[in-house]
């Protein structure tokens, strides 16, 4: 892992080519079962107070690039409110123990958000407990990878649309009565939404409906105030992907067929961000910035 991730270097070698042994996790998977583990940016993301004040709502933030996020937004001053999966609490500690060293605010929500009730109960425990919310990070997914559609059933079709999309657009409605002019919204989809998978059709199904719900809804709250940006990564080293989220051929292989030549890092995430978060992207609504290590957006 970098010693200095501000520090001028190559991009290729800056974090090393995973050795990615065969693996598998039970779905969601955690972080701290990885082989290698992932970087989050817990010894590299310096803070500069780009978020001082804030108060931030962040799904998945126990793992991946959730916990990246949740890093970051710690460490640039913010509040937050963690939401994840009850199985995942082992990593959300780790989590919390980070942000409060920086002196802020960890709220744990432990829930599943692809059940409406709980959805809508997140974000009024996190904005009771915040103080209020500023800052929503619609992050957490689901992924799955069935190589034939015949064997792809109807159940795991619905639960992965109910956990990607059905519940983002549960939180951001019941999150926008707390959320004043000035607040940012920001959207986890991915390269799939343009380059599907043949093995990842409801993933990517869903994040191509991420993707036009982002640039709908950013001009909706133009006039308001509010901005609406997503992320769309490439292939980032997280415990989605041996929670059988790839083949084992491709999981051993992972991000080797990216320009760049190796997967990326959660903390290679948490900047865009920090920057769609921050008043430096006042400009910036109804968009999506990919980071996905050569294999461009269009």
């Amino acid at each position: 892992m970098t010693k200095n991730q501000y520090a001028m270097q190559n991009p290729v070698t800056q974090y090393p080519d995973l050795d990615i042994p065969e693996q598998r996790q039970e779905e969601p998977g955690l972080d701290s079962k990885l082989i290698p583990l992932a970087d989050h940016g817990e010894k590299t993301y310096r803070g500069a107070e780009r978020l001082k004040g804030r108060k931030a709502l962040i799904t998945g933030a126990d793992s991946g690039i959730g916990r990246a996020v949740a890093i970051a937004y710690a460490r640039e001053g913010a509040d937050i409110a963690l939401s994840y999966l009850p199985s995942e609490q082992a990593d959300a500690d780790e989590v919390i123990a980070l942000i409060e060293a920086e002196g802020c605010m960890a709220v744990a929500i432990p829930g599943d958000i692809s059940d409406e009730a709980f959805s809508k109960q997140l974000v009024e425990e996190a904005a009771s407990k915040l103080g209020g919310i500023d800052i929503l990070v619609n992050n957490a997914g689901r992924q799955l990878y069935v190589e034939k559609l015949e064997d792809l059933d109807a159940d795991q079709f619905e639960s992965t649309f109910r956990t990607n999309v059905f519940a983002m657009f549960w939180i951001t409605k019941a999150a926008l009565k707390y959320l004043p002019a000035g607040a940012s919204i920001i959207n986890t989809t991915s390269i799939q939404s343009y380059q599907p998978s043949p093995g990842l059709i409801d993933y990517a199904s869903t994040k191509g409906a991420i993707t036009a719900f982002t640039h709908g809804l950013g001009k909706q709250l133009a006039s308001r105030g509010i901005r609406v940006n997503a992320v769309a990564p490439g292939p980032i080293w997280t415990p989605l992907q041996p929670s059988y989220g790839q083949p084992m051929k491709k999981l051993t292989q992972f991000g080797k067929n990216t320009p760049v030549g190796r997967a990326g890092q959660p903390a290679e995430l948490a900047p865009t961000y920090v920057f769609l978060a921050s008043q430096e992207s006042s400009y910036i609504t109804s968009e999506v910035i990919g980071v996905t290590g050569g294999n461009h957006l269009p």
